[in-house]
């Protein structure tokens, strides 16, 4: 069930049942997208009304942060009692498609950050099938693109792709392909990072309280400051706004057009 956190529609969802949307999707072949939004991706959709539109045409959005939690609990009485972050969801899902037998694609960072996680997931969940892996090309993608990277993802044979662009990029590259691929595609931030060693998670006691953005500040300080140091109180300052009812936080419309540029 979708609500509206300052225009941005969030699903009130767990990891259970993200997961068997997923796997749901991907047994069907028909195409999903995903994406988890924390505090910066909600925002990249309330600054930018275009990515707010291609934000609310994606299936499921998952509530990646605890303040995205507790803003559906506060405007909505959503009763949430977790977050469903995207490096954790990609653990349950990518569970799920190894006791399947559904082959996945990794899509996205670099080649060295790539070799890692499939060394890592290889240890993990050896019974994982990975269909194939394609580094990002930190590019605009040329006219016509989109479909030879199509053709490559369906001739894997894969049944789930894992996109790590980072975000907005990551969304919008799911936007654009979501129309070319029978298949979920889920957006999962950092979730490459995290599972092959690159960058460590928080202590839980911060993830579950809310502080997870400080130690990601601390981690990539000249990278992240502004995300933080900015963005977050802007957010707080506009949900108060919607939860006052002094800002009516219209959601823009679903996007039913492909971007004419995305990220590659």
């Amino acid at each position: 069930m979708k609500k509206n956190v300052l225009g941005v529609l969030v699903d009130v969802t767990s990891y259970d049942e993200a997961t068997d949307s997923v796997l749901a999707a991907a047994r069907n072949r028909r195409p999903f997208a995903v994406t988890a939004l924390a505090v910066h991706g909600v925002m990249t959709g309330v600054l930018d009304r275009e990515h707010g539109a291609r934000l609310n045409s994606f299936d499921l959005v998952t509530p990646d942060g605890q303040p995205v939690r507790w803003a559906l609990n506060m405007l909505h009485g959503a009763g949430l009692t977790d977050r469903v972050c995207g490096p954790t969801l990609t653990l349950h899902v990518l569970r799920a498609a190894a006791d399947e037998g559904l082959p996945v694609y990794l899509y996205g960072s670099t080649e060295q950050t790539l070799d890692r996680l499939m060394l890592n997931l290889q240890n993990t969940l050896p019974a994982l099938k990975i269909a194939g892996h394609e580094a990002s090309k930190f590019r605009t993608a040329r006219p016509g693109e989109d479909a030879e990277i199509a053709a490559r993802i369906t001739a894997s044979g894969a049944r789930i792709v894992l996109v790590g662009l980072g975000c907005p990029r990551q969304e919008t590259f799911v936007h654009a392909m979501r129309p070319l691929l029978p298949m979920p595609l889920l957006a999962v931030g950092a979730a490459f990072d995290f599972h092959a060693g690159i960058l460590r998670r928080p202590p839980l006691w911060m993830q579950k309280h809310g502080w997870e953005w400080l130690w990601r500040l601390g981690l990539e300080p000249n990278r992240l400051w502004r995300r933080y140091l900015i963005l977050n109180p802007h957010y707080l300052l506009i949900l108060m706004a919607q939860w006052a009812r002094l800002r009516p936080a219209t959601p823009p419309p679903p996007a039913t057009d492909r971007p004419a540029e995305f990220p590659v």
